[in-house]
This record gives structure tokens, C-alpha cells and sequence, in this order.
């Protein structure tokens, strides 16, 4: 049976609705107002919630966001006698399933209610599942010309059967994801999801409930159960990305996962079990974080059974031409412009330069080249890199040191400091930007 929340100030509409919406099946429950309804979805598990906007106290937007805060909120349809173009969009800009005006018909919110129920029911695991349709559709592109890459492909085909645990280590934009994605799609669990998760992008305080799930109550927002990501990919394969920024306490409860398949949901006391392939990344040396007790020893080898390091772009060469032609052709498909290669002295250029973001920032700056481009060819006016100059004038130029820190510094310029913008354009993450920006100086004033 669907359960309703009606939250309402006015008793004849909330009577109404109880008495009308019950006969037609649904067990509803009332509240007149926002604090009563969140003390009611605090002791109980509702599908739907059937939200007023204006009402005394906590108004429906406020008590929308407080609601739409627990990822495993009930899906909400609004309900309103003052009807305006602005509270409707501000009502599905923060999440509401659909939004009604009174007087409604009760068949036709029958029918929506029923509707709402069956997207609610389209949980964090169903929508980790449509990404991973996604995935499937997406072209497999292993693009490399170099030795190191053609083995890194050779011992994937071999490992990629076996259900052992696969570290892969690598400087950002280095391809780590990718080399995960190949090892799931030549895995025997190909068939059910590759779950990611990016460590870094996570609170300690979050982290911990996203990969393991919650048990309703479990903290204040916690109005619902939450399947983690363990779960989810139950059968299937796990990828953790940035495991260095993984806290130690949960490292801990990591490793007994790793040992036995058993968690428990934070406020849970019952033992959960699945089976899943664990792929982990990291674009740090685990070594170095261990002497400084900052990384488990015992996770550290748990993870590194079969061990993939990714060179970094400037030490094969080789795949700089490939890559860049590949994604010549990706980015003049996408913007419909009829460029079909690059210049010679454009390779030299590309060949010449150390590639700080590797492939990431190669892509970047092709995309760019693609954009500015106004003829057949990629030439070196089209570059947005600190090697871009004139062969002649090569011996003239300082250090690639140097150039780097230009090209930072210019970038930095142009987005006005935001080191955050800056690091996408340069391809790197944001930490290894700081440690470039330390490295060479570059404090506050000159970034602006």
C-alpha cells in the first residue's frame, strides 16, 4: 500500500483528503504543518508527500529543502490554492515530482500519486543502474601507439576475468577511470554495473554513508533507509577513485569489507553481505602516505594484488599524435567543422611540451584548437599551450619550468583566480594545483 504524507494548513482539505484518498486505497496520514510533518516522517516511511506551499511556520519550499536534504527523501507533489508562475518553478527547481492547483480532481491525483509512487521507487540504485546503461552504450576507445600502454592492454586482458582485487595508479588525467571501465568490460561481471566513487569529492562525515548506506534515523536528516554503494553494486564491480583521501577510521571498516563481503549500514546493528570486484586508483604514492600514517599498511596490500601504473603522457611519447588525432575527430564531428588533421609543426609543438594534466589536458587543448581553428588544419596559431612558438626562436625560450609556470600563471588570469576553473582548464585536479602554485611562488596578488 502507498503512504501518503498530507501536509496542509487547512483541516476541511487535509479531512477531505484522508477520508477520499484512503478509499481509494493509499494510507494516508496528515499534518497541518511544516514542523509537524517533518516530526511525522521522522517516526515514520512515507512514498509521497503531499506538500501545501504557503502555511504557517516552516512554508512548503522551506520544508521541501529540509526534506530533498536525505538523498532517499519520498517523492513530493505540490499542492496550492495560490498558484503562481514563480512558487511553480521554484517547486520543481527543488525537486517536486509535479505541481497541482486547487481545486483538483481526486481521480486525476489518484492517478498522479500513483505515478509519483512508481518514480520513487526508481532509488539511488536504479538511477546508479541508468548510468550504467549509459556506460554500456558508450564505445570502448583504448587509443595508445606506445609499448607501455599496448602491456598495460595485454595484462588487462588477462586479469580482467578474475575477480582479484586491481589497483591502478597514475598522475591526474592519466586515464585511470578508463583503465577501470576496460577492466569491467572484459570482466565475467560485464553484464551487471561498475559503481565509481571519487573519495575526494566527499566529506568525511558523508563518505562513510555513501559507500556502506544508512539506516533510517541514523542522523538528523536521515528520514529514510539508504542503500550504499556496496550494495549497489552487489554482483557487479566497485571502483574507488582517490582511495588516498579515504578517512583511516573508514579505512579500517574498508579492509574488513575487503576480508568477508559483511558491513553494516551506519546505525545499523544488522551484518548485510555482498559480492563485488574491487578496482581502486589513486594519483598519489600509497608509500609515502603510509610512512606518514596517513594510509593503512594492511588496506595498502589488500588492495595491491595485481598493480597497473599509467605512465604519464611525457614519458610515451608516442601516443601524443594518436590521441590527438582521435580527439581531432571527436571535436570536429561534435562542432561540425570540416578539419581533417593537424600540421606538422603543431606535432613538434605537442611532442615538445611535458603535459602537466596529460591526456586530460591534451584533450582540452584540442577541444580549444578545434574551436579557434578556421581552416583544414590545426596550426600552431590554434595552440593554447606554453611551447607555441616559433621553431626558430626555440634556443630563445626559457626553461619548460618556466613556460608552465607562465602558462599557470596566464590561465589563473583568466579565470580571475578561481583555481577551481583554472584546474579544469588545465586538466589537473585542484591539489595538484596548489602543489605547482607552491612550487614556483605564485602567490595571491599574482594570480589576479
Amino acid at each position: 500500500m502507498i503512504k501518503v504524507l498530507v501536509v496542509d494548513d487547512e483541516e476541511p482539505i487535509r479531512r477531505l483528503l484522508k477520508k477520499e484518498l484512503a478509499r481509494k486505497g493509499f494510507d494516508v496520514e496528515a499534518a497541518p504543518d511544516g514542523k509537524s510533518a517533518l516530526n511525522l516522517q521522522k517516526e515514520n516511511s512515507y512514498d509521497v508527500i503531499l506538500l501545501d506551499i504557503v502555511m504557517p511556520g516552516i512554508d512548503g519550499i522551506s520544508l521541501m529543502k529540509k526534506i530533498k536534504a536525505d538523498p532517499a527523501s519520498p517523492v513530493i507533489i505540490v499542492l496550492t490554492g495560490r498558484a503562481t508562475i514563480e512558487t511553480a518553478v521554484v517547486a520543481m527547481k527543488n525537486g517536486a515530482f509535479d505541481y497541482l492547483t486547487k481545486p483538483y480532481k481526486l481521480d486525476e491525483l489518484a492517478i498522479i500519486i500513483n505515478r509519483a509512487y512508481e518514480y520513487g521507487k526508481i532509488s539511488i540504485k536504479s538511477q546508479l543502474l541508468q548510468q550504467e546503461l549509459v556506460r554500456k552504450e558508450l564505445p570502448l576507445e583504448f587509443i595508445c601507439k606506445s609499448r607501455q600502454l599496448q602491456d598495460i592492454f595485454t595484462l588487462i586482458e588477462k586479469i580482467a576475468p578474475t575477480d582479484s582485487p586491481v589497483f591502478i595508479q597514475g598522475e591526474s588525467g592519466t586515464g585511470k577511470e578508463l583503465i577501470a571501465n576496460t577492466i569491467w568490460h572484459y570482466s565475467k561481471r560485464s553484464t551487471l554495473p561498475l559503481i565509481a566513487l571519487n573519495c575526494a569529492t566527499l566529506s568525511e562525515n558523508l563518505i562513510e554513508s555513501e559507500m556502506f548506506g544508512h539506516e533510517k534515523g541514523a542522523f538528523t536528516s536521515a528520514y529514510q533507509t539508504k542503500h550504499g554503494i556496496v550494495e549497489v553494486a552487489d554482483k557487479g564491480t566497485l571502483f574507488l577513485d582517490e582511495i588516498s583521501e579515504l578517512p583511516l577510521g573508514l579505512q579500517a571498516k574498508l579492509l574488513r569489507f575487503l576480508d568477508s563481503g559483511e558491513f553494516r549500514r551506519v546505525g545499523g546493528n544488522k551484518i548485510l553481505k555482498v559480492d563485488v570486484r574491487m578496482i581502486a586508483a589513486t594519483n598519489r604514492d600509497l608509500k609515502d602516505l603510509i610512512k606518514g600514517g596517513k594510509f593503512r599498511e594492511d588496506l595498502y596490500y589488500r588492495l595491491n594484488v595485481i598493480n597497473i601504473t599509467i605512465p604519464p603522457l611525457r614519458e610515451r611519447k608516442e601516443d601524443i599524435a594518436v590521441l590527438s588525432r582521435h580527439f581531432l575527430k571527436k571535436y570536429s564531428q561534435k562542432l561540425s567543422k570540416p578539419i581533417t588533421d593537424l600540421n606538422p609543426e603543431v606535432l613538434e609543438l605537442l611532442n615538445e611540451y611535458q603535459w602537466p594534466g596529460n591526456v586530460r589536458e591534451l584533450e582540452n587543448v584540442i577541444e580549444r584548437a578545434v574551436i579557434l581553428c578556421d581552416s583544414e588544419k590545426i596550426g600552431t596559431e590554434d595552440l593554447s599551450i606554453p611551447v607555441v612558438f616559433s621553431l626558430k626562436e626555440k634556443s630563445l625560450h626559457p626553461s619548460l619550468e618556466e613556460m608552465e609556470k607562465n602558462y599557470i600563471l596566464r590561465v589563473l588570469r583568466e579565470n580571475n583566480g578561481n583555481q577551481s576553473k583554472a584546474s579544469q582548464v588545465l586538466g589537473i585536479d585542484r591539489k595538484t594545483l596548489y602543489l605547482k602554485l607552491k612550487k614556483y611562488g605564485i602567490d595571491e596578488s599574482a594570480r589576479r
